[in-house]
């Protein structure tokens, strides 16, 4: 049995060590939406969580944004719960705000975005969830 590691799952590991304010992108206030419940994953692992919705005021109890450039307080990673081909804006705002990673959640992926992004410097996750990460990190599945 293979002990190697693949590539985006070192980066996962890194951004979930290194960084602890995740941007959402896309947080919905329906709880049964997923991006609802990575947000109290990553809220229950200690991790600082700010909602990015322009149709939301509040949710989870939190000060919901507009968008990435609304934001008062410095963002590490940007996690983006849209389609594929709306990730690109997103990755580029997150690289205006100064964040230090981008992370694209189970099916999101745009691979000239991400391109963009480890060249302004970022950390880039693509094609993963933070929630499943985590579990993984523990050993066992973590429920959103």
């Amino acid at each position: 049995m293979s002990s190697t590691v693949d590539a985006t799952t070192l980066a996962a590991d890194r951004v979930l060590d290194r960084y602890r304010t995740f941007a959402v992108v896309g947080a919905s206030p329906t709880p049964a939406r997923s991006s609802h419940g990575v947000m109290g994953v990553l809220q229950r692992h200690g991790y600082t969580v700010i909602p990015v919705n322009p149709n939301a005021p509040e949710i989870r109890g939190l000060h919901c944004y507009p968008d990435l450039a609304s934001i008062t307080e410095p963002v590490d990673v940007v996690d983006i719960f849209r389609r594929s081909e709306a990730a690109g804006a997103h990755v580029d705002e997150a690289i205006a705000i100064g964040a230090k990673a981008v992370w694209l959640q189970l099916g999101v992926v745009d691979a000239a975005a991400a391109q963009r992004a480890r060249e302004a410097g970022l950390e880039v996750v693509m094609d993963r969830c933070p929630a499943i990460e985590l579990g993984r990190r523990a050993g066992a599945r973590v429920s959103a």
